[in-house]
């Protein structure tokens, strides 16, 4: 019966950084720059990139509210039979709120409101991995008050305390020894902790360094509903609906990024982020009731560090009108072996476009354009027995606005 249980592992991931669904548009602006924004102030989006940033900011208040639309799909060749088969996902759509209040000179306060973590990925119920995943919907959502303070006219710090809140459900099939199979439903939520902090320091007039880190989070997930249906009658007894729970650590990420003011109009910069997974390594599961077929486990992940690296470029064409371009290389934490269709991720390049408006003093727009590659790979999930050939691309377009008085 041990073979049973293994479709049930491996959800809580989707509430996390892990896999291929880490949202990395939190800001419209550093989205069309291949997502930098450690060491340069772009608004009131510093809260999430740099919080040390904010005191920056020109205006009492700044206000930023923005959305993206994700058309994603997946591609796999398995293995075993040759046959290609691919997701058909819905259009993404995460979203972010950002204020900031200069308080006076040195002081200035924020929230951040942002959902980095957020789609639906959907295999269909028939394809070859449907004992492992057949669709799956998340979502997350970041509230994250903050402070900053200038130590002096070139060195500033600053740090927020996130609130997380998380919601998954997934679907997918299971083998029974006797009659058609089954299906598994599980929903659950999650309430979780952490911080952020960055420094931020002008070199000179041209060059500026910063340094944010964002913490490890343990997310505890508590009394999730497990349902099962279409069970045969003589096996009903060892499928009974009931709860499930788990804890999944979060890894942290170090950021450094420098930038430089080539001249008046064109900023630079490049960024290096280190991304702690190995501290995912097992995912322990808590079914109540247990059943010869329902019982507690660990599961494997063995995810190891990685980095992400980006380059991205903005142009002050006028007063009215900005232009930007980036590009990034994001490693993919995923060993082979333990490479699961819940979370295809393979090694990801990043291709960016933005543009901004300014429409009077107070008033602009943001728009960004992000085409993301998935690198070919050729992996299996060893505990499972499955792999294939995977594949990926995103197509990401972005709207923001932006307030500030």
């Amino acid at each position: 019966m041990k073979k049973l249980l293994l479709p049930l592992l491996g959800i809580i991931p989707l509430l996390s950084f892990a896999g291929g669904f880490q949202v990395n548009l939190q800001g419209t602006k550093q989205t069309g720059m291949g997502h930098l924004g450690t060491s340069f102030h772009l608004g009131a989006s510093s809260a999430y990139f740099n919080p040390a940033m904010m005191g920056l900011d020109e205006n009492k208040f700044s206000f930023e509210a923005g959305g993206s639309l994700i058309a994603s799909s997946i591609q796999f060749q398995n293995g075993n039979t040759g046959v290609s088969e691919s997701t058909d996902n819905p259009i993404g759509t995460p979203f972010y709120l950002f204020g900031t209040y200069k308080i006076n000179d040195k002081l200035s306060a924020g929230l951040a409101v942002y959902t980095p973590f957020g789609s639906t990925v959907v295999w269909g119920d028939d394809w070859s991995g449907k004992y492992l995943i057949q669709d799956i919907a998340l979502s997350a959502v970041f509230i994250q008050p903050t402070l900053s303070y200038n130590i002096s006219d070139k060195l500033r710090v600053g740090a927020g305390f996130a609130i997380v809140q998380g919601q998954v459900e997934i679907n997918k099939a299971l083998p029974l020894p006797v009659g058609n199979d089954a299906a598994a439903s599980l929903k659950g939520s999650a309430t979780a902790f952490g911080f952020n902090a960055g420094i931020h320091y002008d070199v000179n007039e041209k060059i500026s360094i910063g340094l944010t880190h964002r913490s490890k989070v343990d997310v505890e997930l508590e009394e999730g509903d497990a349902v099962y249906s279409d069970v045969e009658p003589a096996l009903a007894s060892s499928f009974p609906d009931g709860k499930f729970s788990a804890t999944l650590p979060l890894p942290g990420t170090t950021t450094l990024g420098i930038a430089y003011n080539v001249s008046e109009k064109l900023l630079v910069s490049v960024e290096g982020s280190f991304v702690q997974w190995s501290d995912y390594q097992s995912l322990d599961f808590d079914f109540e009731p247990n059943t010869s077929s329902l019982k507690d486990s660990e599961n494997a992940r063995k995810y190891e560090d990685a980095m992400i690296f980006r380059v991205g470029a903005q142009y002050s064409y006028n007063d009215m009108f900005d232009f930007r371009a980036g590009f990034y290389y994001d490693q993919s934490p995923i060993q082979d072996e333990y490479f699961n269709p819940e979370t295809p991720n393979s090694d990801n390049i990043g291709l960016t476009l933005g543009l901004s408006g300014h429409i009077g003093e107070r008033f602009g727009f943001d728009a960004s354009f992000l085409y993301v590659i998935g690198t070919e790979r050729d992996s299996e999930y060893q505990p499972a027995n499955f792999g294939g050939k995977y594949a990926s691309r995103s197509l990401i377009t972005g709207l923001g606005l932006n307030y500030n008085f």
